[in-house]
């Protein structure tokens, strides 16, 4: 039995496995993005290709994606978070992928957008990181937050 390169703790042939092979179809953007893991462990980059959201392909350097894959040793993978996005069919899933290239440690800090579309989940972009917070701000003239009817800064903002 070999484990998920995903770090699920279960074996690739139930974890990963079925939808590198085009078994099955990820049913959520962190299996997604955990089959996509694993596919840069295993250097399956057309699985890579395949899982981009459509339209969005233009920019996919197959070359440079093989060359990163197979150069490098795939040493784990860390979800951090995952959450919705601007409606049901986004979300984000913050992940470290960690890998060893030409002898050095590094990792790979990304927060994916997955977009649901056609009844399945496709990789749209990431950025390096956590994605940011918003904060809305309360003016002083705004209505109190906690419902008394009052001005914010009559209220809790005194």
């Amino acid at each position: 039995m070999t484990l998920c390169h995903c770090n699920s703790g279960r074996p690739f042939d139930e974890c990963c496995g079925p939808y590198l092979s085009g078994a099955a179809v990820p049913p959520t953007p962190e299996a997604l993005m955990r089959s996509r893991y694993s596919a840069f462990a295993t250097a399956n980059i057309s699985y890579l290709g395949s899982t981009l959201l459509p339209g969005t392909q233009d920019d996919f350097d197959a070359a440079q994606v093989t060359e990163w894959a197979q150069n490098s040793q795939w040493t784990g993978l860390d979800v951090r978070s995952t959450g919705p996005g601007s409606d049901e069919n986004e979300a984000f899933v913050e992940f470290v992928a960690k890998f060893v290239m030409d002898g050095k440690e590094l990792m790979h800090h990304e927060t994916g957008r997955f977009q649901k579309q056609d009844g399945r989940w496709w990789y749209v972009d990431g950025i390096m990181g956590q994605r940011p917070r918003t904060v809305v701000k309360i003016g002083r003239n705004d209505p109190c937050l906690c419902g008394s009817g009052k001005k914010y800064k009559k209220c809790c903002g005194a």
